[in-house]
């Protein structure tokens, strides 16, 4: 309403006048003239936009977890009420919350061009050419249990991981740091491999993105609904599922931690024998070939 009044005051009409006609005080007026944007709606638009940054990170977050990002990275303290009135009002709602009848949420855009097109072995002739990644889950008893995996294309051999009780966009960008950080200490350079993922949410954020750039990888994005394109990590989910997963009923997320690790690191990595790395297994096949083939990535 007081635009409204500043208006037509610069058209010749006077305040006092406008102000009889609105029924309002002209004392409230002259005030908002001085200072039109009060302290409290900066508040607001500074928690506003710290929710909506994480938001964008974490589209499965929900009000109430948007509150502890907002408060940890944007520094930004409110109640969980003042943040589902902000959030209601922009509708920032988890994907996961419940379906709203008559609207079907689409899969997010991808934020890169497919670069792997299901080439899952012949584009990778060497290490650190193709990893491709994905985040799978599994119910114990203290609830579910997440993993991000980073597997090399080249060897089968999974360079990086990260597990944690959220699936958050962090999860990616741990496994993402661990497996450059992996490689840099065996002396393989990773400059220049490309990243396969599907359009999940953590791997479309702007902390996995941001990740790939740090390190200077290339990302690379399947298509929607077309797990054949992202093959070559789930036959590894597959034996996850098989071999660990459901072997037996989880009571803590640490004991399915520990076995899954234990199976990795004793089992997939050391024991089982690939018929496509003639019949060695991961750590055996990237032993021999390293050295005899190339570590760059390919051409873009």
């Amino acid at each position: 309403m007081y635009p409204l009044v500043r208006e037509l005051a610069a058209d010749g009409i006077p305040v006092v006048v406008t102000c009889r006609v609105l029924k309002i005080a002209r004392q409230p007026y002259y005030r908002w003239v001085k200072n039109p944007v009060t302290t409290a709606e900066y508040a607001q638009a500074y928690r506003a936009n710290a929710l909506f940054d994480a938001h964008r990170d974490d589209p499965e977050f929900g009000y109430r977890l948007l509150v502890d990002e907002a408060r940890e990275h944007g520094g930004q303290v409110m109640s969980d009420r003042t943040a589902w009135a902000i959030c209601s009002d922009n509708g920032w709602w988890s994907v996961f919350g419940k379906p709203r009848r008559g609207r079907h949420r689409r899969p997010g855009p991808p934020v890169h061009d497919d670069l792997v097109n299901r080439q899952f072995t012949t584009l990778a002739t060497g290490p650190n050419q193709v990893w491709f990644t994905d985040i799978t889950e599994h119910k114990t008893g203290e609830g579910k249990l997440y993993m991000c995996a980073m597997k090399d294309a080249w060897s089968g051999r999974i360079v990086g991981y990260s597990i944690d009780s959220r699936m958050k966009a962090r999860l990616a960008v741990n496994a993402l740091d661990n497996a450059v950080a992996a490689r840099a200490a065996a002396g393989m350079p990773v400059a220049g491999c490309i990243v396969h993922a599907d359009r999940g949410s953590q791997f479309r954020s702007t902390k996995f993105i941001t990740a790939l750039r740090r390190h200077g990888l290339r990302g690379s994005m399947g298509r929607v609904a077309t797990c054949a394109d992202n093959a070559a990590i789930e036959s590894f989910w597959a034996l996850l599922q098989k071999n660990v997963l459901n072997r037996h009923r989880w009571a803590t997320r640490e004991q399915l931690r520990t076995a899954i690790v234990t199976w990795i690191h004793r089992t997939y990595h050391r024991r089982r024998r690939q018929a496509r790395l003639g019949r060695l297994t991961p750590i055996e096949y990237e032993t021999i070939m390293a050295t005899t083939t190339p570590q760059t990535a390919p051409a873009a």
